[in-house]
């Protein structure tokens, strides 16, 4: 009991020191001008020499012959500087994890049971995470936040990097449903020994029970009922299609068998993880299958496959016409590394626009917030961040502004103050 109320204490005081100097911009309802930039609008356009006009939180103006009205404007001069879109997570439990299995009461990313779908990740959303700011200061402004479970787990929200609460972060409402495909992929453990039973028959029976849940969601969506049922009220919108089923699996036979789910039910399905997509690219491009890599600085699934296939599956999808985005799902660097893992995609066949579109526009497409944000256009909200050099390179990617909204965001974390403090001490420039 000593040993709880110890760990407890220690917490909640590590919480109430840090960052506690970083607070949420005020709105700004003036205009904002960043002039003579090179400008990366995230749609495969770059722009040289250029300004962009920011009024009201929205982009107003975008051009070389745009110059900044008098009155109360805020003057950003980018000369030499590179200016992209605000970067986003396309699949994380930022704010529902915080410090791993060290302490579980920093932690409500996992509910129990296997079919959840009715559980809301939002609710439980962290905005006083102290992961966050340390991914603004990497260009990372958004978030899908998705939760984890066996099977059902429930739906994600978008959510912006810049609030006091879940309902100010809120950016979309549960745009997705997320079920977690069982491993149809039976491998040795770490003493070379198999799984007893038949792992793929137990694999498959939980498929066709999560095939008769929606089975019997559709039959409750279509009749009267005299009782309301939450977990078939909670999948309305993958039938209507105002949300979207987010299949995560991984080989062939997994995503063969999220096929199936289009087929029966005509779901919007995009595949979490996929690292094998790139066998199968043009039959997800057939059946308008969009994906989120889960992870490029990775080994490949199978020993026998290239040492280099995961960076090179996004040109592979890329050439095929699927609609993608790439995540960071490594546990050691909680998304932070999103921008780097674009870059090494760059050098693998994808264009430097066609790798910022994949973190940038393509993962609004996919989370259905592209009318409004993930690039550089005149009438959506002014997502932006500006760095000293090439944002996809982590020599160069130094980000000195971000906006959100508009709202000239403060990118302070704890990592930098860290770095100030034990600098100061032991006198290091």
């Amino acid at each position: 009991m000593k040993k709880s109320l110890l760990i407890i204490f220690t917490f909640s005081a590590y919480a109430a020191t840090a960052q506690d100097n970083i607070s949420p911009a005020a709105n700004y309802t003036g205009i904002t001008f960043i002039k003579n930039a090179t400008v990366h609008t995230g749609t495969g356009t770059v722009l040289t020499n250029t300004s962009v006009l920011i009024s009201n939180g929205k982009i107003e103006k975008i051009g070389t012959d745009v110059t900044a009205l008098a009155g109360d404007v805020r003057v950003v001069d980018a000369t030499g500087m590179q200016v992209y879109p605000g970067f986003i997570l396309s699949n994380t439990t930022i704010g529902l994890r915080e410090i791993g299995s060290q302490v579980r009461g920093s932690n409500d990313f996992n509910e129990l049971g296997e079919l959840n779908p009715n559980v809301k990740s939002i609710v439980a959303y962290n905005t006083a995470s102290k992961i966050i700011n340390t991914l603004r200061s990497n260009g990372i402004l958004f978030a899908n936040v998705t939760p984890q479970g066996s099977l059902i787990a429930g739906s994600s929200s978008v959510v912006q990097f810049d609030a006091w609460n879940w309902e100010d972060a809120l950016y979309k409402k549960d745009n997705a449903m997320h079920f977690y495909m069982p491993s149809l992929l039976v491998l040795p453990n770490r003493n070379g020994e198999l799984p007893i039973g038949d792992p793929i028959k137990i694999a498959r029976d939980k498929i066709e029970m999560v095939k008769q849940f929606f089975r019997q969601a559709k039959t409750y969506n279509v009749t009267a009922n005299a009782a309301t049922n939450l977990k078939f009220e909670a999948v309305k919108g993958l039938f209507n299609k105002s949300q979207k089923l987010f299949i995560h699996c991984n080989i062939v036979k997994e995503m063969l068998t999220a096929i199936d789910f289009v087929n029966e039910f005509g779901f919007d399905v995009t595949l979490v993880g996929a690292e094998e997509s790139w066998q199968i690219a043009p039959l997800l491009k057939q059946n308008n299958i969009s994906v989120i890599l889960g992870q490029t600085h990775e080994l490949p699934v199978m020993v026998d496959d290239d040492i280099d296939q995961p960076f090179k599956t996004p040109a592979a999808l890329q050439k095929a016409g699927v609609l993608f985005a790439l995540t960071d799902e490594d546990a050691t660097t909680t998304g932070r590394n999103l921008a780097f893992n674009a870059g090494t995609a760059a050098a693998y066949g994808l264009t430097k626009e066609e790798a910022l579109q994949a973190i940038t526009l393509n993962a609004a497409k996919i989370l259905g917030i592209a009318d409004k944000s993930g690039s550089i256009e005149v009438g959506k909200d002014a997502n932006i961040i500006i760095s000293t050099g090439d944002a996809l390179d982590m020599r160069t990617n130094i980000i000195v502004r971000a906006f959100i909204q508009g709202r000239d965001i403060n990118l302070d974390d704890k990592h930098k103050q860290l770095n100030k403090k034990y600098s100061d001490k032991y006198g290091v420039k």
